[in-house]
């Protein structure tokens, strides 16, 4: 009997992320993830001078590292001759944080998840997880499609973040944002063009879970997005300025909801 067309692109979904791999470059990122016991490593590839620097780092992750002529780096490794790697390149496997119950309604740090809709910007989103972690929220949650996925750039902005921060890519954001809902999350949405403010909504919560809803510079957030939210908010500005980009809008948003009375 002939497998019907949606089990097959689900297997053929299913192979191609057990065969996703990622590099990851820079000093800081590479040290991170060698100290992350959950991170698997497959390749390292160092300069002499890179191998030094991170010293006991490359003994905690346990691989053998390649050393390379750095005139030669980027014949070895594959992330682009703009990349800023100084001289250090990790292949790892992408980080598998778990469900979204098992981490947002039980997992460590305040109730306070961060969703993203269609933010596909890696500076943007490791920005964002790096803030994430700083205001202890236990997650950054995006579409798997139309997002910003794991790669080098996300890492090296993230400055270790993304070791630590859990940041869940699911199937569908309003599913996603619904189940957040039944856990008892309050869904606030950021929109410049909203009634109420965003310390009004985080007052109206108390000290309910909330998730910050942000979508990218530009669009915004979608209609069906936007419809699943709780409250739509605005954070005030002053001056002709404009409005905040969606990493600094997220750090506001979250000091602002982690300082909370209560939160």
């Amino acid at each position: 009997m002939k497998k019907p067309a949606w089990v097959i692109d689900k297997e053929r979904a299913r192979r191609a992320a057990a065969a996703e791999t990622v590099w990851l470059f820079g000093l800081h990122a590479v040290r991170d993830a060698l100290a992350n016991p959950a991170r698997e490593r497959l390749r390292l590839v160092l300069t002499k001078n890179a191998a030094d620097r991170l010293g006991e780092a490359i003994v905690t992750g346990g691989i053998e590292p390649e050393i390379v002529d750095p005139r030669k780096f980027d014949v070895h490794v594959p992330i682009g001759p703009d990349s800023v790697h100084q001289g250090a390149a990790l292949e790892v496997k992408p980080l598998r944080w778990g469900d979204l119950e098992e981490v947002c309604a039980s997992g460590e740090g305040s109730a306070l998840v961060v969703a993203l809709d269609r933010v596909t910007d890696p500076h943007n989103v490791g920005a964002i997880l790096r803030s994430a972690e700083v205001f202890g929220a236990r997650a950054v949650i995006a579409p798997a499609r139309h997002s910003a996925p794991e790669t080098g750039a996300l890492a090296k902005t993230a400055s270790g973040a993304l070791e630590r921060q859990p940041y869940l890519r699911v199937g569908n954001l309003a599913d996603a944002m619904e189940r957040l809902k039944a856990m008892g999350y309050v869904l606030i949405g950021l929109d410049g063009e909203a009634d109420i403010t965003l310390a009004e909504a985080l007052a109206e919560a108390g000290t309910r879970p909330v998730a910050l809803v942000l979508g990218a510079e530009g669009p915004g957030l979608r209609d069906k997005t936007r419809d699943t939210c709780d409250r739509l908010v605005k954070i005030p500005f002053a001056g002709g300025f404009g409005s905040l980009n969606v990493s600094n809008a997220a750090a506001v948003a979250l000091y602002a909801a982690s300082t909370r009375q209560g939160g």
